[in-house]
C-alpha cells in the first residue's frame, strides 16, 4: 500500500505532461531536507533509468511514479491534486509529515528534540502564531532553543517554556537535563501577549 494518493485530475494532468516529453519519462516524488522546517515535497520528471535502485514504484493508469525510499516516512498521507482554473491550473502536493522527523531506536538527540518540537510543541504554538526551533545541543544534554513568531517577546514565554516546551521534551527525552532559551525577547513587534 502506498503512502501517496494522487487524484484523478492530477493523474490526467501528469499524463498530459509526460506525453509532451521527447523521450520516455516518469515522475519521481521525494522530500528534500526531510524532518526539518526546511522540508520541501518535490515532484520531478525522471527519465527512464534515472530512478534510484531502492525507489518504490507506483503504477497509476499510464504513468509510473517513483517514490524515494528514504522519503517514505515523510510522504505518509501525502496527497497530490490538480485544480484547473482559467490560468491553467495548479498542481498541489500536501505532505503533512514532511517536516516531522522520523524516530528510530538509534535516532540522535537532535532528531528526538526536533520530532517533539514539530509534532507536539509547534502545533500548539501555531494557534498564537509562534514556533520554537532547536539551535544546538550542548554536552549531549542541554537543548538550546529559539522562539519565533508570536512567541518572540511574548509576556507568557517563560510559562510556555517551563510548562509546555521543557515538560514535553524532558518527559519524552530523559537524556535532556536543561532547556536554554537563546531568543532575544526584547523584540516585541509580533508578540502574542505584550
Amino acid at each position: 500500500m502506498s503512502n501517496v494518493s494522487i487524484s484523478d485530475s492530477a493523474i490526467k494532468y501528469l499524463e498530459n505532461l509526460l506525453d509532451s516529453q521527447d523521450e520516455p519519462t516518469n515522475i519521481r516524488i521525494f522530500v528534500s531536507d526531510p524532518g526539518t522546517m526546511r522540508a520541501e515535497t518535490c515532484i520531478v520528471y525522471s527519465k527512464v533509468g534515472e530512478e534510484e535502485e531502492d525507489d518504490i514504484l507506483m503504477e497509476i493508469d499510464k504513468i509510473s511514479v517513483f517514490l524515494e525510499n528514504e522519503s517514505l516516512p515523510f510522504l505518509e498521507d501525502c496527497k497530490v491534486d490538480y485544480n484547473p482554473d482559467k490560468f491553467g491550473g495548479q498542481l498541489t502536493i500536501r505532505a503533512p509529515n514532511a517536516k516531522i522527523p522520523s524516530l528510530k531506536e538509534n535516532s540522535s538527540i537532535e532528531d528526538k528534540i526536533n520530532y517533539y518540537l514539530y509534532s507536539e510543541v509547534n502545533p500548539s504554538l501555531a494557534s498564537h502564531g509562534g514556533e520554537v526551533s532547536l539551535v544546538e545541543v550542548i554536552d549531549s544534554s542541554k537543548a538550546v532553543l529559539k522562539f519565533g513568531g508570536g512567541c518572540q517577546g511574548c509576556g507568557m514565554v517563560d510559562l510556555t517554556l517551563k510548562n509546555g516546551v521543557e515538560k514535553t521534551l524532558i518527559d519524552n527525552i530523559p537524556e535532556i537535563t536543561e532547556i536554554i532559551d537563546s531568543t532575544d525577547h526584547t523584540f516585541k513587534d509580533n508578540a502574542f501577549y505584550k
